[in-house]
């Protein structure tokens, strides 16, 4: 009788997974073929290196077959280098965040050596910019399933997760060590563009991901209690009152003060005005904040 309760247990919580999850096992299929095909397209066609695992990849296959004569396979070069961020990101970051992940970077790992190359220009800088503009919404996909094409991307998401941090701009500074060796060894011409190419990348994923964005919301409300308690309902951040008089009319006002994350903001402010359609809704970009600050974690 207890084993037959268990299993009834677990068959709602089984398919509340599957339903839950499917979007983000498409986003995390789709991001890796997205990247595979960038791979064999854009980055082989311009001879670039992409930031990241996948540019050392590229790197340490050059380097094999320049100096050794040796054609190694792309995949298990990056599968390899991943191996120890998976271990981080499983430990540090969460368990399904890294399978999720793990999906991506098996697909990548799979394909990339199978599509085969085709080049669509060979005009460098139009490879740099749209090659560049293609890798960095395909990681963007994964960010959006709560997920990583991994190597670089984990460690970026550690040091977001651990110090609450933007730090994909950071990332760009560590792939500058890659690409002077890339353009000591066989020339400078490609490596400059490897540059446009992954600053391009890095942007978009600077414009499109906003997890560690912050915003800071001045509310102008005739119901500041409703409006506090659904701010917490929705984004687990406090709020703050203020009480004013308005300068005109020399009416007590209430000035709604919270911050929470960009990715938020929409979804805030909708309900703010269904409360109070009324509401007057000042919406700062925080550039910088101390002090505790709710992040949801990876599951």
């Amino acid at each position: 009788m207890k084993k037959d309760n268990n299993q009834s247990d677990l068959e709602p919580v089984r398919f509340e997974f599957q339903k839950r999850d499917l979007t983000r096992i498409i986003l995390c299929i789709s991001a890796g073929i997205l990247m595979s095909v960038n791979l064999r397209t854009f980055v082989k066609a311009g001879n670039l290196l992409p930031g990241g695992f996948a540019g050392l990849s590229l790197l340490i296959q050059n380097i094999f077959s320049f100096f050794f004569h040796r054609e190694l396979p792309y995949g298990p070069i990056y599968i390899l280098l991943n191996s120890f961020p998976i271990i981080l990101a499983y430990k540090k970051i969460g368990k399904k965040f890294t399978i999720y992940s793990c999906i991506t970077i098996v697909t990548i790992t799979l394909l990339t050596d199978i599509i085969p190359i085709h080049a669509f220009t060979y005009d460098i800088l139009l490879i740099s910019i749209f090659g560049g503009l293609i890798n960095g919404f395909a990681i963007t996909l994964c960010l959006s399933a709560d997920a990583t094409s991994g190597g670089t991307d984990f460690i970026a998401i550690y040091l977001s997760e651990k110090f609450g941090i933007d730090s994909f701009n950071y990332i760009l500074g560590l792939n500058a060590v890659m690409l002077i060796c890339d353009g000591y060894l066989f020339g400078w011409n490609k490596a400059l563009y490897s540059i446009i190419f992954q600053f391009s990348s890095t942007q978009v994923i600077h414009i499109l991901y906003k997890r560690y964005k912050k915003n800071t919301l001045l509310i102008i409300t005739e119901h500041p209690r409703r409006v506090t308690e659904r701010i917490y309902q929705i984004t687990n951040h406090g709020a703050t009152d203020i009480h004013a008089y308005g300068a005109y009319e020399l009416d007590k006002r209430t000035i709604v003060y919270s911050v929470v994350s960009s990715d938020e903001i929409k979804r805030v402010t909708a309900e703010i005005l269904k409360i109070d359609p009324h509401a007057f809704i000042n919406i700062l970009k925080t550039e910088q904040l101390e002090g505790n600050f709710h992040m949801h974690p990876n599951d």
